[in-house]
C-alpha cells in the first residue's frame, strides 16, 4: 500500500495528529515525520512513555471482554483512532461473532484507514465526527447498528482529555450516558496529574508547542469521577489504568510511574 492509497486529500502531514502519534507509540506505521518527532520529544521528556499508551491498549482488551462476559453485545469506541492490532470488533468477535461495533473518529486518515479494514464486515463500521457533537455521533449511521434500547458498551479511551474545560466534558459525556440503556457500560481512560504532575506537565508543554491538532488537558481523580454522573462504577473503581483488573504481566509495568499518568474506569447504567 502506498502512502496515496490511504492518506485523503487535504491532509496536512506536516502538522502532528493525536491519532497518528498515538500509532507511532503503539508501533504502528500510519504516521508521518512530524507525529514521530512529537513522541519522540514526548518519549525523551517521559521515558516509558511507549508503555503507557500499550497500557491503554491493553485495558481496551479486558474492557471489552468483561462487558462481553456480562452480556453486552454492542461497543461505540469514540475517539477510535487509527486501527491496529487488537481493535473493539476483533476482541468482542473473538468472544462472541454476534457483536456490532461502531467506531468514532474525526481524524481523516483514522477514517479512511477504518473503512479499508472494515470494508465488507457487516457487524462493525466507522463514523467520521466530532465528539463534542453528539447529534451527529449518534446519528442514522451509528443507529444502523446500535439499538439504544439494548445494553451499549460506551468507550472514550485517552479521548476526554482532548476537551477543553470550556467545552464542560462532565456535560458532555451526559449527553451521551442519557441515551444509554439500563445495563450500559461507560468505560474511560484519562490523563492525569493528580501523581505524576511533572511529567504530565511537560507532555502538555510539548503539545501545546506543536502544530497539533489540539491540546492535552490533564484532570484530578475528582474531575473524571464526574464525567461517570450517577453510574455505578466497577470495582476497582476509578485507578491508575494498569491496576484496572490486570490479568497479567503486559497488563501492568515494572515502572510505577508509567502507571500512573492515567485513570481507568468502568461505571454501569443503574435501574431507574
Amino acid at each position: 500500500m502506498t502512502q496515496q492509497d490511504w492518506v485523503p486529500r487535504l491532509v496536512d502531514t506536516t502538522a502532528p495528529s493525536g491519532a497518528r502519534t498515538y500509532d507511532y507509540l503503539l508501533g504502528g506505521s500510519h504516521n508521518f515525520a512530524a507525529d514521530r518527532e512529537m513522541a519522540d520529544k514526548v518519549e525523551q521528556a517521559v521515558p516509558g512513555i511507549r508503555d503507557a499508551a500499550r497500557l491503554n491498549r491493553a485495558f481496551l482488551g479486558r474492557a471489552v471482554r468483561y462487558l462481553v462476559g456480562r452480556g453486552v453485545r454492542q461497543f461505540l469506541d469514540i475517539g477510535s483512532g487509527i486501527p491496529t492490532v487488537g481493535n473493539v470488533h476483533e476482541i468482542a468477535h473473538q468472544e462472541d461473532p454476534s457483536c456490532r461495533v461502531v467506531y468514532v473518529d474525526i481524524d481523516p486518515i483514522a477514517v479512511a484507514h477504518s473503512e479499508m479494514m472494515l470494508a465488507g464486515n457487516d457487524r462493525a463500521t466507522i463514523v467520521q465526527a466530532d465528539m463534542r457533537d453528539p447529534e451527529s455521533v449518534l446519528g442514522s449511521r451509528t443507529r444502523e447498528l446500535i439499538d439504544f434500547s439494548e445494553p451499549v458498551g460506551l468507550l472514550f479511551l485517552l479521548v476526554l482529555h482532548w476537551v477543553p474545560d470550556d467545552a464542560d466534558p462532565p456535560a458532555l459525556v451526559a449527553r451521551y450516558r442519557e441515551v444509554l440503556a439500563t445495563g450500559s457500560h461507560l468505560v474511560v481512560t484519562h490523563m492525569t496529574d493528580d501523581i505524576q504532575r511533572d511529567k504530565i506537565s511537560d507532555v502538555a508543554g510539548i503539545v501545546r508547542s506543536s502544530r497539533g491538532d489540539g491540546q492535552v488537558f490533564p484532570r484530578t481523580r475528582g474531575e473524571i469521577t464526574a464525567m461517570f454522573g450517577d453510574f455505578e462504577f466497577v470495582e476497582p473503581g476509578l485507578v491508575p489504568t494498569g491496576t484496572w483488573r490486570p490479568g497479567g504481566a503486559g497488563d501492568i509495568t515494572d515502572d510505577p510511574e508509567m502507571n500512573e499518568l492515567s485513570f481507568a474506569g468502568m461505571a454501569v447504567k443503574p435501574t431507574t
